[in-house]
């Protein structure tokens, strides 16, 4: 689909309800009936920057998802303008539903300034994206093979029905059908689907917050694929935006879980530019609780 009719023109596309109170509306809503997080975070930093001047751009934000969020009522976006100085701006968001606050989040904007301490670390080595299947045609190789168990063909059919406005391609895709173990870490290469264009680099940052949550808590998953999953939810989110970017133009995004224990799991990301170039990183802690499946059973 047109990503102007989807992100630009309608997710992020908050309703002004007060100088600094905003509405937002719903999209694409998890099989979990819990609203996407990247969502949330989105909506909240658009919120966020209508508070701050044009030449202000966003170069962090530290989130905490405090209740579920309800796909059946809107969102409320109450800024606070914590503080504005000469080259840095806070701005403080609550998302509300039902009354009560179901997410908080500060974002810091800067001026732009020029500094000769600069480093970052080397992207990976992968192939380029037109070398490489989409989610939704590695599910359709997958729907195709006639030995395919029906439970698998009922979740793969689910995953291919989602209205997900992301694309993405995978580096190397995992075997649905293994319980083997795998190393904490995935790559694969995403992008808004749509055209975006040149235009304020915010917008850009905001539509990256929506795409950053996607898959992400998942990495923590594959060292322990032999477990049915019974709840996985994200605690908290964070990003440090640190150069400029097309959220419409392919990146890869590359993620790890350095960490997982006490049901809570830990996730590092970096999205990278084609050119090499690192754009943004992100981090989240997430809850996951587990359930022994039958061949773990104790009798």
């Amino acid at each position: 689909g047109d990503l102007r009719s989807v992100l630009i023109t309608s997710v992020l596309n908050l309703e002004r309800l007060e100088v600094d109170l905003f509405r937002g509306r719903h999209h694409w809503v998890p099989a979990t009936q819990r609203l996407f997080g990247g969502q949330i975070v989105g909506q909240a930093l658009v919120a966020a920057a209508h508070a701050v001047s044009r030449d202000e751009q966003v170069h962090s934000l530290h989130c905490y998802f405090v209740r579920t969020g309800d796909p059946k009522v809107p969102v409320l976006y109450e800024v606070e303008r914590t503080r504005t100085g000469k080259s840095f701006s806070v701005r403080s968001v609550k998302a509300i539903q039902h009354g009560k606050p179901i997410f908080t989040c500060q974002a810091s904007f800067q001026l732009s300034q020029a500094s000769p301490v600069q480093h970052q670390f080397t992207m990976p080595a992968v192939p380029p994206p037109e070398e490489l299947l989409t989610q939704e045609e590695l599910i359709q190789k997958f729907l195709q093979n006639p030995n395919l168990a029906e439970r698998y063909r009922k979740h793969l059919t689910k995953i291919q029905a989602e209205d997900v406005p992301i694309d993405i391609k995978p580096v190397n895709p995992p075997d649905i059908f293994s319980s083997e173990p795998q190393e904490p870490k995935q790559l694969f290469w995403v992008r808004a689907r749509g055209y975006i264009g040149e235009t304020d680099m915010k917008v850009h940052c905001c539509v990256a917050a929506y795409i950053s949550d996607y898959a992400f808590l998942g990495t923590a998953l594959l060292p322990h694929r032999q477990y049915r999953i019974k709840f996985m939810v994200s605690l908290d989110h964070s990003m440090w935006f640190h150069a400029p970017f097309r959220a419409d133009h392919w990146m890869l995004y590359e993620c790890e879980s350095p960490w997982a224990g006490g049901c809570r799991s830990l996730v590092q990301g970096r999205l990278w530019r084609r050119d090499g170039v690192l754009a943004v990183t992100c981090a989240q802690e997430g809850v996951i609780r587990v359930e022994q499946t039958s061949n773990q059973s104790k009798l």
